[in-house]
């Protein structure tokens, strides 16, 4: 089931990155500034190379315990909380309401994204790098 919801996951994230940085491209360019217009950028951006994470830990992992599910649930976490407050963020400031709460889900986003990584990392260092042999 986790390798299901890892690449459904990483699927619809790279789907949704594709289909967000076409509108901000072309329908917000309008409407944002170039400080938002960058920060949206940086949402799309981060949420298509951690789509792409995502489809590379669901074909190559193996995903069978504990601490593989938690460095999925990071990364899922993460993306949603770090790039999808960034576009809200962003919307709501050029529409003249920003939502000041969104602002410290940020960084937890980010911070998730982070412990993703390090969970990675001892993913690795635990399976003496001979993953997918």
């Amino acid at each position: 089931m986790i390798k299901e919801i890892t690449l459904i996951s990483g699927a619809v994230f790279g789907i949704l990155a594709i289909v967000l940085g076409a509108f901000g491209a072309h329908a917000l360019k309008k409407t944002f500034t170039e400080e938002q217009l960058s920060s949206f950028e940086t949402g799309v951006k981060y949420q298509m190379y951690h789509a792409i994470l995502l489809l590379v830990i669901g074909l190559n992992f193996p995903l069978v315990n504990t601490i593989e599910h938690f460095m999925v649930f990071f990364v899922i976490a993460g993306v949603i909380l770090f790039s999808f407050s960034i576009y809200g963020l962003c919307i709501s400031s050029s529409r003249g309401k920003k939502i000041k709460i969104l602002g410290p889900i940020t960084p937890l986003g980010g911070l998730s994204l982070i412990i993703g990584w390090i969970l990675m990392l001892v993913v690795f260092l635990d399976y003496g790098f001979y993953l997918g042999a």
